[in-house]
């Protein structure tokens, strides 16, 4: 199929930034798991060998299970021209949720707070500042996380650093893991009783990698950590909102309206 309307922007990897996958990208449905790959194309809809998923029309379905191609995650990308940086990406992010996995294992697993609806999952990682950001998903918290490279240097386990990003700054703790290496960590929720399932959780998260560099989530006075919206024991309802909300609050915007 030539000819074809380029999509203006998927909701999968890179926060739907089509410019960022090449031709030879292999995309996959999150809902369940069915790939694309433009070698060889898609025979129910008859798109021929060849044809990027970028050049799909927008009306293009899942031959799985009918869902948008705003469903569609990079599943890998050959052709990108940053392939040894997504490379390493992968890796580190594969063993953060190794790391975090292992935890779980050896010493959460029978800790009340632990929501088992949940587990570890590396949400939108991207490169960031030489390193990666993205959000770690647990079933006992849900934070932030930079990987930083080699070159940045790395304060001792514990110890804060503020770190600027265009809706505000924000809270880090520094810390290490034998496989992750050091990393730094914002508290985005913590316990993690309040949400009902991986995809609801994973939503949030990628809501909050979208809001944090959006300049207007910036409040006029900026407090650190304000990203952080730790949970207490039992969430009781949200109070009614007003009728009128000429400026919600730059934690609601982050965090999906979930924290509150």
């Amino acid at each position: 199929m030539t000819g074809a309307p380029r999509t203006q922007g998927f909701e999968g990897s890179y926060l739907g930034a089509a410019d960022r996958i090449s031709a030879q990208a292999i995309m996959e449905c999150k809902i369940c798991w069915t790939p694309y790959d433009p070698a060889e194309g898609d025979d129910t809809r008859q798109v021929l060998p060849g044809t990027a998923f970028v050049d799909l029309p927008d009306d293009w379905t899942c031959p799985g299970c009918t869902a948008p191609k705003a469903q569609f995650l990079v599943r890998e990308d050959p052709g990108a021209p940053a392939a040894a940086v997504l490379d390493e990406m992968a890796a580190r992010s594969r063993a953060l949720v190794a790391d975090f996995t292992e935890i779980f294992n050896s010493k959460m697993r029978d800790v009340p707070m632990v929501n088992h609806a949940l587990h570890v999952q590396a949400v939108e990682f991207q490169p960031w500042e030489g390193g990666f950001l993205g959000v770690l998903v647990a079933p006992w918290f849900m934070n932030l996380v930079f990987l930083p490279p080699a070159s940045r240097p790395v304060l001792g386990a514990g110890e804060k650093e503020v770190i600027a990003f265009p809706s505000g700054d924000y809270e880090f703790l520094h810390n290490s893991r034998e496989m992750t290496g050091p990393y730094l960590a914002c508290s985005l929720f913590s316990p993690m009783g309040d949400f009902t399932s991986q995809l609801q959780a994973v939503d949030v998260a990628r809501a909050v990698m979208a809001e944090l560099f959006k300049p207007e989530n910036r409040a006029e006075t900026d407090r650190a950590a304000e990203i952080r919206a730790r949970r207490e024991a039992e969430l009781a309802p949200p109070p009614p909102e007003p009728e009128e909300e000429s400026e919600p609050s730059r934690r609601r915007l982050i965090t999906g309206g979930l924290g509150g």
